[in-house]
């Protein structure tokens, strides 16, 4: 076996987007005590423990960023590091890895962690009905063998130099072996709070387990309340009258009045997050590549990061691979709001003009429906006739997103690109927004099984351009714009020197990273 370093192969240079004042380490200031308040939107009514079911940060945070582990977690500076595993080994050509866990871990209800939990966690996401969009993931195992009570081997179908990375995924948390529907119901985990209350799409509470392995390192809050407030108006409300610590996605209209306040702070992490516009490639009329081309000449990008992120975030084009990526094409030849070269494509397909539905709500993020207001506005010198249907925020993704053949959406990136590409654009996989598959490009799903396995980094890196730039002119997405993560904080609260850009409020993991002054 080969030892793979986590800091050298496996390290994407994701590295973090903003600087605390102090710029001192965490160790150096944090200390135990006090009540967090967050709020946050992305809640849902049906929201549960069950990680299958995850997709927005209320859950994230609660589920992953403070109640449950996963085997390893990608730290803020963007490397890799061990959380129910301590170390892992992997294969010459990276189809075998074994990881090693760690030892004298207990699960909230006193059971002990060890390898049969991380067999039945894993598992649950290839059952017969899972819509876990992990699936992809686990699928990829071939076998999974326990080789010791805190040893388990996976085989995979194909070598994957990024594997360990994937284990972070926020789907795959780790439940207690044979009580995993109780787990499920309660919030059984081994993360360094303990479930209290717990309100679909309304609020969670959690109080720090005594005798964590993480002691010293994470967790210094005494109790956590996260509160949902989906609303923008009321989640600013409430941070401005005191009602809560934090809150994420600040409404960027009113910052001035936030950075008015001596009481709190603006936080902003440059990141992979991307705002999009998914069309379904397996319905007409944009199953014909010169509709999808003609709508990527019909927006009008600069105009959205000038108007809708206020200048804070760039333009995208159309590939979901960003700036805190490591294989970033950012050299690839920028798609231009183009009305002439929109109806030269439009009149490929057979058109002289286009009527289209386009769903949007804020529920995708702040200012979603002015994004689409503005894109009918662009479209509609190109020949383009785009009706907006204004779509309830509640159940947005359970009822639009996968379903509409043209809507709004946004994505938080990934760490590494085969992470990304495998979760939003693989042939079948769940969260495949565009159904993109092998019809639509055979040469981008090869790809993208060659580029899993490749180990020269040159030869990823020339993989992984070219299938930017094949989503770049046939994908079934628009991207108009990456958007910076902003976020308001009270000065109660201290933040370390580096925050994590992966997820919202450093990664998701606010409870276990952030202390009280």
């Amino acid at each position: 076996m080969t030892r793979i370093s986590r800091r050298g192969l496996l390290t994407t240079g994701a590295a973090a987007g903003v600087l605390a004042a102090s710029g001192l380490p965490l160790r150096a200031q944090a200390s135990r005590g006090g009540r967090l308040r967050v709020g946050l939107n992305g809640a849902n009514s049906s929201d549960s423990w069950d990680s299958r079911t995850h997709s927005d940060l209320f859950m994230i945070a609660s589920a992953q960023g403070a109640v449950f582990d996963s085997l390893t977690e990608v730290a803020a500076d963007g490397s890799l590091r061990g959380e129910l595993a301590t170390d892992w080994d992997a294969s010459a050509d990276a189809k075998t890895w074994t990881f090693n866990l760690r030892k004298g871990v207990t699960f909230h209800n006193g059971k002990a962690f060890g390898a049969d939990d991380v067999i039945a966690s894993l598992k649950m996401h290839t059952e017969e009905g899972s819509k876990s969009a992990a699936q992809p993931i686990v699928e990829t195992i071939v076998e999974m063998k326990k080789t010791g009570e805190h040893q388990v081997q996976m085989v995979l179908e194909n070598g994957n130099a990024d594997f360990p990375y994937l284990m972070s995924d926020y789907h795959l948390l780790i439940y207690p072996a044979g009580q995993i529907d109780e787990a499920i119901q309660k919030g059984i985990g081994t993360g360094l709070y303990r479930a209290q209350s717990f309100e679909p799409g309304v609020r969670m509470v959690a109080t720090r387990v005594d005798d964590h392995y993480k002691d010293g390192n994470a967790g210094w809050f005494d109790e956590i309340e996260y509160i949902a407030i989906n609303d923008n108006t009321a989640r600013m409300n409430a941070m401005l009258t005191g009602q809560v610590d934090a809150i994420n996605r600040i409404d960027l209209k009113t910052e001035q009045l936030l950075r008015a306040n001596p009481q709190l702070r603006i936080q902003e992490v440059s990141c992979n997050q991307h705002y999009t516009f998914p069309m379904l490639t397996n319905v007409a009329p944009f199953d014909d590549v010169n509709v999808r081309r003609a709508l990527k000449h019909a927006v009008n990008r600069q105009e959205m990061v000038d108007k809708i992120l206020l200048g804070h975030g760039r333009v995208g084009n159309d590939s979901p691979i960003g700036p805190a990526n490591q294989f970033f094409f950012e050299n690839m030849e920028q798609t231009t709001y183009d009305p002439d070269k929109a109806r030269f494509y439009l009149k490929e397909a057979g058109h002289d003009s286009l009527d289209i539905d386009l769903s949007a709500s804020n529920a995708a993020f702040e200012g979603a429906v002015d994004a689409a207001q503005l894109y009918q506005a662009s479209a509609k010198a190109a020949g383009i006739n785009i009706n907006i249907i204004q779509e309830p925020a509640d159940g947005y993704w359970s009822n639009v997103w996968l379903k509409k053949p043209f809507c709004i959406s946004y994505w938080s990136g990934r760490a590494t690109e085969d992470w990304m590409f495998s979760n939003a654009y693989e042939a079948g996989a769940p969260w495949n927004a565009t159904q993109w598959d092998r019809d639509d490009s055979e040469r981008f799903q090869d790809l993208l099984l060659e580029a899993r396995a490749e180990l020269d980094t040159d030869r990823r890196r020339e993989m992984y351009y070219e299938m930017q730039q094949i989503l770049n002119d046939d994908g079934g997405v628009v991207i108009p714009m990456f958007a910076n993560y902003v976020e308001a904080i009270s000065n109660k609260v201290a933040t370390p020197g580096v925050i994590g850009n992966l997820w919202q409020m450093d990664n998701a993991r606010m409870a276990e990273r952030w202390w009280m002054n």
